[in-house]
């Protein structure tokens, strides 16, 4: 049984789900800076200039030090489903620390739940087709994460450089995408206001087309992360 319609009883961290979606929508929608995408469907926020150019450049160098090819708790990178390269960034590296600490101040959490920034590497051809970023609890890598700090509640994701051509993140479900614009953070809820999962939140990271495409991702969880 999909996990998005289990009777309500069934769903894990249902209730912390709610009170996280709760709290960063009041947060987020209370910031002037922040654009919120019109989609009734989705909570999905944008930052333009979150990073600077200077930063961006930063990570990219650290991204290229840890990339390695991206692993999938169903597939493994030979199916082609996930062909970019990833890795975790030093969380004691004072400079990644304060980047953390930025997103955390942003989406107004606990630093406790949120995961080790991750970054990632899209060359021509590579690509992350159509997922979630929240569990499937009937899966047999669940009690593992559920462990380690349970559903995953809010998604944030920077760009960092100018691609050349294709490496949209696009919402298939929603049918629209956004172009990478270095230095924009999108943030969203990956879960419903009633705490279910969304299935509306299905996306992927499109081919690139042309040059190479560097993002950082950081995925918070609904207790502390292990």
């Amino acid at each position: 049984m999909s996990q998005a319609h289990q009777p309500s009883d069934m769903i894990p961290d249902q209730d912390a789900l709610v009170s996280l979606g709760t709290a960063v929508r009041a947060r987020l929608g209370a910031n002037p800076a922040m654009y919120r995408v019109e989609d009734s469907a989705i909570e999905l926020f944008a930052l333009g200039d979150f990073l600077t150019v200077s930063e961006c450049a930063t990570l990219c160098q650290m991204i290229d030090a840890v990339a390695r090819p991206s692993a999938l708790h169903e597939v493994d990178y030979a199916s082609g489903f996930r062909t970019s390269y990833s890795g975790d960034l030093d969380p004691h590296n004072s400079f990644v620390a304060g980047i953390s600490q930025r997103i955390d101040a942003l989406l107004g959490v606990d630093a406790a739940i949120g995961e080790p920034v991750q970054g990632q590497r899209y060359l021509p051809g590579q690509q992350f087709k159509p997922h979630n970023d929240w569990f499937y609890t009937s899966e047999g890598y669940w009690p593992t994460e559920q462990a380690r700090g349970g559903q995953r509640s809010w998604t944030a994701m920077a760009y960092l450089n100018p691609v050349e051509a294709g490496g949209a993140t696009r919402f298939t479900a929603r049918g629209f995408q956004i172009e990478p614009k270095p230095g924009a953070l999108l943030i969203w809820n990956n879960a419903q206001p009633d705490g279910r999962p969304n299935e509306a939140t299905i996306h992927a990271g499109m081919p690139v087309l042309a040059g190479a495409k560097y993002i950082i991702t950081k995925w918070y969880r609904t207790r502390a992360w292990r």
